[in-house]
């Protein structure tokens, strides 16, 4: 099987929504799906076929989560080493050298990256050509728009 890189925090996510599915929308869906099927005729239920669904969506985000964390290699970004080279949960700075614009990112797995709080995948072509830099190196990003070259300013692990 194929290892699955996830941080500590993205890890303790998906947990918790596994968690929360079993323990919360499971179980009202079935007691939906009870409801509907006391009301009679079913052929002709939308909340019976709305609960059905429903339970189709749960049961198969359980299944895809429970996929994920059995395959789940979690790293700690604060107990690697890689003497200042980027990698995997490394927290970088960048300055984007035609616009002058600083940002930071946080590189992680697919299921954490979300944009708006600095999380971008590993597997985004921005985190691929930063993989293997140091603080000074410049990376050259294939972006939709051209190449947009970025100057690494700082590696953190934190």
């Amino acid at each position: 099987m194929i290892k699955i890189p996830l941080t500590v925090v993205g890890a303790e996510l998906l947990k918790e929504e596994l968690h929360r599915l079993k323990t919360v929308e499971r179980p009202n869906v079935i007691e939906a799906i009870a409801e509907a099927r006391a009301q009679g005729d079913l052929s002709e239920n939308a909340e019976y076929e709305a609960a059905k669904e429903r339970q189709g969506f749960i049961e198969g985000r359980i299944q895809e989560l429970e996929g994920k964390l059995s395959n789940a290699q979690v790293i700690d970004p604060k107990l690697v080493d890689s003497d200042g080279r980027i990698v995997f949960g490394a927290t970088v700075s960048l300055e984007d050298l035609e616009s002058g614009d600083a940002v930071t990112y946080q590189i992680v797995g697919d299921d954490e990256a979300d944009l708006k709080v600095g999380k971008i995948s590993i597997s985004s072509p921005i985190a691929r050509a930063l993989i293997g830099k140091y603080a000074g190196d410049v990376a050259e990003v294939l972006a939709p728009g051209g190449i947009r070259e970025y100057e690494v300013l700082d590696v953190k692990f934190i």
